[in-house]
């Protein structure tokens, strides 16, 4: 119940308030002038006003390397002593060379990085333009590829829809046909006129009814506490069904093979986590290098991930029901194996 119900919300509510705030946090940004001159007073009121960075000054008596390293700062920058004296020598024609200011930045800090570069050299170019009494004459609008106003948590709630219905069923048929197994159950069974295709079947429909309270328990949490406008199309209780049907049988069909509880969790686990992660969950699947998107176009849960967010993100239904044609496909191919293959008289 814990990783049907609970989990997911957890991590809903951890995403959607990294996401929520992401938009209008300000990274700060340490500037040391060591110019002083009105040029670099405007380019510092243009950087400023760019509203991505917020400009914090660190004194010219300082040894600003020695700062960085002490605040373990993530970005500062420099503008050097004569400044405003190369800047105006550039615009005379006596200097080739482009007056520069330093950035300090840590590379692996990515998003920070792409922000301050990004809002350093958006100042810098405004500087150049008003010291040369010019004024851009092309700009860009931007517009959303979703056909209505979608946040960041919209995209990611089918992903952890994604991921629950990969491990619910996995994880629980998996365990479960290994208990059975050592406990001596499925000789119980075979008793009984219960055919295994039957067994099967049942343990799929009881997952998806708690799949699909899980669901709804998501849209309900996600649009309470952020605002999600996601819809439930017919499609995508196609897709949680058939996904549900398709790793209840995969769980099936390895529980053939293991006969103790602790090897069937290293099993599931073993299975489950790197699909987790490269099916594209938490990922889109195009920030992957290639060797990576070639092993996620193998995973069956990449198609359940994909056609989810076609139907309820992009309101594409003709390419969700190419991904539920492939998901409806392997349903078919690990249904029939286990159904046919395994014994209820062995232990």
């Amino acid at each position: 119940m814990f990783f049907i119900f609970i989990f997911p919300i957890l991590l809903l509510g951890l995403f959607g308030a990294i996401f929520s705030t992401s938009n209008t946090s300000q990274v700060t940004l340490h500037v040391q002038d060591l110019d002083g001159t009105p040029t670099s007073a405007m380019f510092l009121e243009i950087l400023n006003e760019t509203g991505a960075v917020q400009v914090t000054l660190v004194a010219p008596t300082v040894d600003l390397e020695a700062y960085i390293r002490e605040k373990s700062l993530r970005a500062a920058l420099l503008i050097p002593a004569g400044f405003e004296q190369e800047v105006f020598a550039v615009l005379a024609g006596n200097r080739t060379q482009l007056a520069n200011v330093t950035l300090y930045a840590d590379p692996s800090q990515t998003a920070t990085l792409g922000i301050v570069q990004g809002s350093v050299g958006g100042a810098l170019t405004a500087l150049n333009f008003a010291l040369a009494n010019a004024r851009p004459a092309a700009g860009m609008t931007l517009e959303a590829v979703a056909t209505r106003k979608l946040t960041a948590i919209d995209f990611f709630l089918p992903g952890i829809l994604g991921m629950t219905i990969l491990t619910t069923p996995l994880f629980g048929m998996t365990n479960t046909c290994a208990e059975y197994r050592a406990r001596g159950y499925f000789k119980f069974l075979a008793t009984t006129t219960l055919k295994k295709g039957e067994w099967l079947l049942s343990k799929a429909l009881w997952y998806f009814l708690l799949l699909i309270l899980a669901m709804l328990l998501m849209l309900a949490f996600g649009m309470l506490a952020f605002g999600m406008t996601l819809t439930l199309t017919p499609l995508a209780v196609g897709l949680v069904l058939a996904g549900t049907m398709m790793f209840t049988s995969l769980g099936m069909l390895l529980g053939m093979y293991i006969k103790d509880l602790e090897t069937a969790t290293a099993v599931a686990n073993a299975i489950g986590f790197p699909m987790m992660f490269l099916a594209g969950s938490f990922f889109p699947l195009e920030t992957m290098p290639g060797a990576l998107r070639a092993v996620a176009s193998v995973l069956p849960l990449t198609y359940v991930n994909e056609g989810l967010r076609a139907t309820m993100v992009y309101q594409n239904d003709i390419a969700a029901l190419g991904y539920l044609a492939v998901v409806l496909v392997l349903t078919a191919v690990f249904f029939f194996l286990p159904a046919r293959a395994m014994s209820w008289k062995g232990k």
